[in-house]
């Protein structure tokens, strides 16, 4: 078939160790062969991060904002261990966070439903995907351990007046944190999530603790509330979807007996355990896609998960992997798709959902890799290394081509 052309660029982003070696394998087993690709390439394995001052990072978000679409590789956000093995100049920052914060972005997580691969909860059909507000809590928290003594929560306002609560008197040791948020962060998020649920028309959910937080989770619910009132209402009715607000026990409750279908917003902290919490209950971080969506409708796509540490060791020690790339491959289609679908472009679109359902057939065949087979339901698999598992997507995907 003749090559698929593309009209605008797509900023690609490559990343670290595993994740890196499987980046090229699919480019060049499944993207190359059949699109020319028109991407704006940027490289953020940690060694050009930490050659260039992580200057690449904001460099890639910058042109992420002026294209619209991204695909990103999955990063090492360095600790110290990594500081050693690198010789790193800094503790360089999660580039996702780099990216999130310029872009002004809200993660959404979702589930890739297999046959054979069954949730751990029975009556989840449909996929669950989470929206995580992707700013403050306990993620830019100020903490300190303190002696005996009082704590007050103080704030000076921009013309010097002095506003204190009294936190706590201690007795004893004890330890404080202190977090914040901005109104217009959470509007962001907000507008993020009721766009993402008109755009693949989901019931949205919303929860927080407000009736313990009257005024920190509430500012969140009631910013919710009036965008929803105020611009979202009528365009929800007409696509017949609906907006629903409740505490987030509830929500953890409810969650578990509903069979799936809709998108569940969630602040940061909460976003971060229930995500993995949905994500491990489907069956493996390497079966969710994971989309940061900007209000001004900038998309970068990405895998859910790491970069496969302990596989890239072997790797580079010429011992076989099988790693799990499908996550990987549907942040490409996901790319993909939303490209073709901003240019028009309808072949673009319609190669990446069928390179998606290459990879779903193939794993419904009984072809996967070794983290599938210990979890999958179904008889007499054929467990393969990396880039065998790429090769056999690629046989399925030339079968639906000569269809």
């Amino acid at each position: 078939m003749e090559k698929i052309k593309m009209q605008t660029p797509l900023v690609e982003m490559d990343g670290d160790e595993m994740t890196r070696i499987l980046w090229k394998m699919i480019k060049e087993e499944l993207l190359e062969p059949y699109i020319e690709l028109n991407t704006e390439y940027y490289d953020l394995g940690l060694e050009n991060r930490n050659n260039t001052d992580d200057q690449v990072t904001m460099d890639s978000a910058v042109a992420t904002q002026k294209y619209g679409v991204a695909v990103k590789c999955a990063t090492i956000t360095p600790n110290q261990a990594r500081m050693s093995e690198y010789n790193l100049k800094e503790m360089w920052k999660s580039p996702n966070g780099t990216i999130r914060a310029a872009l002004d972005g809200t993660v959404f997580r979702s589930p890739i439903i297999v046959k054979g691969i069954e949730p751990c909860v029975k009556n989840w059909k449909k996929p669950i995907t989470l929206a995580r507000h992707a700013y403050g809590d306990v993620y830019k928290n100020t903490e300190m351990k303190v002696p005996a003594g009082k704590a007050e929560l103080v704030f000076t306002d921009e013309n010097g007046n002095e506003t204190r609560k009294l936190i706590h008197e201690f007795k004893g040791n004890g330890v404080i944190q202190g977090m914040h948020n901005t109104n217009e962060s959470i509007t962001s998020f907000a507008r993020s999530c009721f766009n993402y649920a008109l755009a693949t028309k989901q019931d949205l959910w919303f929860s927080t603790k407000d009736t313990i937080s009257k005024l920190y989770d509430h500012t969140f619910k009631d910013i919710f509330q009036d965008l929803y009132d105020n611009e979202y209402k009528e365009q929800f009715e007409k696509a017949n979807i609906t907006y629903f607000y409740t505490l987030i026990d509830d929500a953890v409750a409810r969650v578990m007996k509903n069979e799936g279908g809709f998108i569940w917003a969630c602040k940061n902290y909460d976003g971060d355990v229930m995500s993995d919490m949905v994500s491990s209950a489907f069956g493996s971080l390497a079966m969710m896609t994971s989309v940061l969506v900007s209000p001004s409708g900038v998309y970068e796509y990405e895998a859910a998960h790491g970069t496969v540490q302990r596989h890239y060791y072997k790797y580079l020690k010429g011992e076989e992997t099988s790693t799990n790339s499908v996550a990987t491959i549907f942040a490409w289609t996901g790319a993909l798709n939303k490209r073709g679908e901003l240019d028009g472009n309808l072949d673009l679109q319609e190669f990446a959902k069928m390179l998606e359902q290459a990879t779903i057939q193939t794993i419904e065949s009984g072809q996967m890799t070794k983290d599938l087979a210990l979890i999958t339901s179904l008889e007499n698999v054929t467990v393969l290394n990396s880039y065998d598992f790429i090769k056999a997507i690629r046989n399925s995907l030339e079968n639906l081509l000569n269809q």
